[in-house]
Parts: C-alpha cells; sequence; structure tokens
C-alpha cells in the first residue's frame, strides 16, 4: 500500500489508506450499538430476561468499553498502536461469533463484555493513530471520518437488521439454516471484523510510537514513506525533542508535580464528559419510540431511524469541510448553542404532553412533530460538532509523551458517561419525567458552552509536536 512520495511532499493517497483502516473501528462501534437495537425480542426469549436484566445485556458493551478504552492507552504506549488494534479486531471478531451462537447467557455476557473492549480501545487509538500519521493542514478531516464511520456502522446496522427481519419475517423467527434471524445479526458484525483485522497488516506503526521506543530508524521509515525524504529527517528530529527524557511514558505522566491532573488532562476531561451529558445516546438508542410518540407505525420508526443516520452522516461531511478552516473551538460554540436550543424546545413538546394507564407518554400532533424536528435538529448540531470533535481534539491535543495516558483517562471517563447516561434514562424518564430529564441535557449543553469558551485552545494546523501540558 502507498505509492511513491516525491521529496517534501505528503503522500495522501497512503495517508487516506491509513485512515480508511484506522476508522474501520469506528464502523465496529456503530454497527454494534444498531443492531442490537433489532435484537431485544430475541434477546428475551433466548435467555428468558426480565427488563432489568434486558438492559443489563445490552448495557454491558459499553462496561467493556470503558474498561477497554482505559486499558487501551496504556498498552498502546507498550505495544503499540497497531499491534493493540489488531487484538481487538480479533476480540470483536470472536466476541461476535459467541454472541451469535451462545446458548448460555453467562457466555453470552462475557462475548459482549469482550466485543466492548474491542470497541472501547478502537474508539481512542483510531483517533490517535489517524492524528501521529497525518500532516497537520489535513489532520482534522481525517480524524473527523472517525465520526463518519460510527453513523454509516449505525445505519449500516439498521439496512441489514431491517432486511433480515423483512426476510425472516419477524427477527425471532428462522433463518438461514434454521438459526433465528437476530443470530444473524450478531453474526453478520464478523464481517466487519474480519475486513478490519486482515486490513490492519497492511498499514504501518505510528512513527511517534516507534521514536517513544528508541526505533528511529523505523519510524524514519514511515515518515518518509508519509512525507518524502527530505521532510521526515527533520520530522523525526521534532518527534525526538518531543520525548526529550530517557523515561518512557507512564500513566501517572497525566499528573501535574504536586497539583493533581495536568490542565490539558482537564480539558480533555470536559470535552470527552459533556459529549455525553447532552443526551445524544438517549435519542440513538430511543430513536425508533420518538418517532412513534410523534404518531408514526413501527416499521416507518425503523425506517426514519435510516432517515437520521443518513442526514447525520451528512452533517458530518459540512464538519469535514470546516473543522480545518475554521477551526475546532468555533465548531464545538456552535454546537453547544444549537443543541442548547433544540433540547430546550423539546422541554417544551414534552411539558405539554400526559402519561396514559400504560406508562406511555401522549403528545399532541403537534407537539410530537416539534419533538421529532428538534430531536433532528439536535442530532445535527451534534454531529457537525461534538460528535466528530471530541475524537479529533483527543487524538490530537495532547502532548506526545502524555498521548497514551491522557487518553486512558479520557477514553475511560467518556465510555463511563456513556453508559451512565444510558442506564439513567429508564429510570429518570420514569422517576422524573421526560421534561426534567432533557432539562438536565439542555442545561449540559448550555453549561458546555461556557466551559469550551474558557477551558478548550484551538489545535487546528499546529503540529503535535507543539501541544503542552
Amino acid at each position: 500500500m502507498g505509492s511513491h512520495t516525491s521529496e517534501g511532499s505528503t503522500n495522501i493517497g497512503f495517508v487516506a489508506a491509513i485512515v480508511a483502516v484506522a476508522t474501520i473501528g469506528g464502523l465496529l462501534f456503530g454497527y454494534d450499538s444498531g443492531a442490537v437495537n433489532g435484537t431485544q425480542d430475541g434477546l428475551r426469549a433466548a435467555f428468558a430476561l426480565s427488563d432489568a436484566s434486558l438492559g443489563f445485556t445490552v448495557g454491558s458493551l459499553l462496561i467493556g468499553c470503558f474498561v477497554g478504552a482505559f486499558l487501551a492507552g496504556r498498552l498502546a504506549d507498550v505495544l503499540g498502536r497497531r499491534n493493540v488494534m489488531m487484538f481487538a479486531a480479533a476480540l470483536f471478531l470472536v466476541g461476535a461469533i459467541v454472541q451469535g451462537v451462545a446458548h448460555d447467557h453467562t457466555i453470552f455476557l462475557i462475548a459482549r463484555l469482550c466485543g466492548g473492549m474491542a470497541v472501547g480501545t478502537a474508539s481512542v487509538l483510531s483517533p490517535a493513530y489517524i492524528a501521529e500519521v497525518a500532516p497537520a493542514n489535513v489532520r482534522g478531516r481525517m480524524t473527523t471520518i472517525q465520526q463518519v464511520m460510527i453513523i454509516t456502522g449505525l445505519t449500516l446496522a439498521f439496512v441489514v437488521n431491517y432486511f433480515l427481519a423483512a426476510a425472516a419475517g419477524t427477527s425471532t423467527a428462522p433463518f438461514w439454516g434454521g438459526i433465528p434471524a437476530w443470530r444473524w445479526m450478531y453474526l453478520c458484525q464478523a464481517i466487519p471484523a474480519a475486513v478490519f483485522l486482515v486490513a490492519l497488516f497492511f498499514i504501518p506503526e505510528s512513527p511517534r510510537f516507534l521514536v517513544s521506543r528508541g526505533r528511529h530508524d523505523d519510524a524514519l521509515g514511515v515518515l518518509a514513506r508519509l512525507f518524502g525524504h527530505s521532510v521526515a529527517a527533520a520530522k523525526l528530529t521534532e518527534i525526538r525533542a518531543s520525548f526529550s527524557s530517557e523515561q518512557p511514558p507512564r500513566l501517572s505522566d497525566v499528573l501535574a508535580p504536586g497539583a493533581g491532573l495536568r490542565p490539558i488532562v482537564w480539558a480533555g476531561l470536559v470535552i470527552a464528559v459533556f459529549q455525553q451529558l447532552v443526551g445524544i445516546n438517549v435519542i440513538f438508542y430511543y430513536g425508533e419510540t420518538l418517532w412513534k410518540l410523534a404518531g408514526a407505525s413501527e416499521s416507518t420508526a425503523l425506517q426514519r431511524n435510516i432517515i437520521s443516520g443518513l442526514v447525520s452522516i451528512a452533517a458530518c461531511f459540512v464538519t469535514i469541510g470546516l473543522v480545518d478552516r475554521i477551526g475546532r473551538k468555533p465548531l464545538l460554540l456552535i454546537g453547544s448553542a444549537g443543541m442548547a436550543v433544540a433540547l430546550f424546545v423539546m422541554v417544551y413538546a414534552f411539558h405539554s404532553g400526559v402519561i396514559d394507564a400504560t406508562g406511555q407518554l401522549q403528545l399532541s400532533q403537534a407537539n410530537g412533530t416539534l419533538a421529532v424536528i428538534a430531536a433532528n435538529i439536535y442530532v445535527i448540531f451534534f454531529n457537525a460538532s461534538w460528535g466528530p470533535i471530541m475524537w479529533v481534539m483527543l487524538g490530537e491535543m495532547f502532548p506526545n509523551r502524555l498521548r497514551g495516558s491522557a487518553l486512558a483517562v479520557c477514553g475511560f471517563a467518556q465510555w463511563f458517561a456513556n453508559y451512565l447516561i444510558a442506564q439513567s434514562f429508564p429510570v429518570m424518564a420514569a422517576k422524573l419525567g421526560l421534561t426534567a430529564t432533557y432539562t438536565f441535557y439542555a442545561v449540559s449543553a448550555l453549561i458546555s458552552f461556557f466551559l469550551v469558551q474558557r477551558f478548550i485552545h484551538e489545535t487546528k494546523g499546529r503540529e503535535l509536536e507543539e501541544m503542552v501540558g
């Protein structure tokens, strides 16, 4: 892979090929998140699950994610970015097959946790790896592709599930080989996992990791393939200077001497956690329910989920066009403001609703439509800003020496917040009502605006060696 590069010119074809491979990890995450939505009836029947057990079974992926995200940052500093992603791809492949064939609930849960660890690993390493190989002037665009792939995976899963269920009659009916359609929804995940694993053999290790392990000749070879021979030597010198101390990177690097976490790590935690506190995954996980509230039938609701996915992908392309022009911080600020307004409109729509005897929210047709429109505007703002930009910033904002350790901390916080939001929504909605629940997300979006203004520094166009902690 990779063509000959002239002296001093970036080999964009080679960089693009690397990015295409690295972001398959994002596709796997999106695919799993979408696939599980179609399997809930099957899970309930196969394992005789209560509502609470079903919630835990679905959510167990996220527990694996925050464990995987934490371990990945540290392992990547020791074993390399590419090697750890390979391990994640293999783990996801095995996890997908076992989830598809398991007849014991405990074995199914273990496989789901393994799949989650793989997703958490790929989610933090793909953007970091891309940031470490892409030139500064296109780094934002390249890393934004991670978010495009997450939503593509999500939308692809909705499409595959829709056709599997339609072909079998229902998700629980037997399909190929007498295996129920819902089990095929898990087995199909093995295909992108296998592609990811094989493709990783064709891309190089991150030059910044190679320098951190003292493998300077190998790093020079990769840099020459990426940027041309004349630039490679100068770049190697800059990277070596950023790892000036003899000590290899370690987890304690995230702490400032005698002062707790470094300010740059706090800034990373702000964007990692607030990306979840604005409630995006509630919209993702409960999209079908919202459409039904607006008066759509179940099949129409599923089709509209696919439309929402396509709209989200379009919003990410707006980011690809703007992120390296206007920068990261303006996009985060626009996103915070837009999401806050859309969420407060949803609060208004829910405020007028009544809960019927079955515990379902009933909205007037007008307010149901208003809630759906506001939800889609919110999704557009999220996917044009916080969705991709958080991954861009986490991949690039930390100094070389800190990157693995800071990603371990921020990646863990991101997935843990994701888990808490997903698990707390049904309880909050039942106990506090949707109005209070969405007010919490709206206020979080508002607070995020001021936190970005205060704590986040622009990273557009800066070399990774210029980042300071």
